[in-house]
């Protein structure tokens, strides 16, 4: 069962259970977002970096995954140095995720460096329960 906590605005968040199904649905929720929103510019990256983050958490955590967007306009965020895309997703592990230098033939351990070279500013945090990894996108063209 998804848990849709909030989808009014320029923010939406999703709750998916820790189970196989939750990467693609997260990405369906995510691309019919930025669709309302008219961001499908940044859609497939948008989409692709959230699919490697709760791929992540799916792997390594047990509790529910959280999924947040949050449409960024610096007229009303100074800190922001242009229109922008915050994406967020968490998990309750506290461990906070290591960006790893894959080898050619490694099937896994490229997300956080997909991450990192495909987003403006990326980072995590420490939540009451768990951790949050978060990337901001530019939003061409506004």
């Amino acid at each position: 069962m998804i848990g849709v906590i909030d989808t009014d605005g320029e923010c939406a968040e999703w709750a998916f259970p820790a189970e196989p199904g939750a990467v693609r649905t997260a990405r369906h929720a995510v691309r019919g977002a930025l669709h309302d929103w008219g961001l499908e510019a940044v859609g497939d990256v948008t989409v692709l970096l959230v699919s490697e983050l709760v791929t992540n958490s799916l792997r390594y955590a047990s509790g529910p995954i959280g999924v947040r967007l949050e449409r960024r306009n610096p007229a009303a965020d100074s800190s922001a140095a242009g229109p922008a895309l915050l994406v967020e997703v968490s998990d309750p592990l506290p461990d906070p995720p290591r960006e790893r230098v894959a080898d050619h033939d490694d099937e896994g351990g490229r997300g956080l460096h997909l991450v990192a070279v495909s987003s403006q500013r990326w980072g995590t945090r420490h939540g009451k329960s768990g951790k949050t990894v978060w990337f901001e996108l530019a939003l061409p063209g506004e």
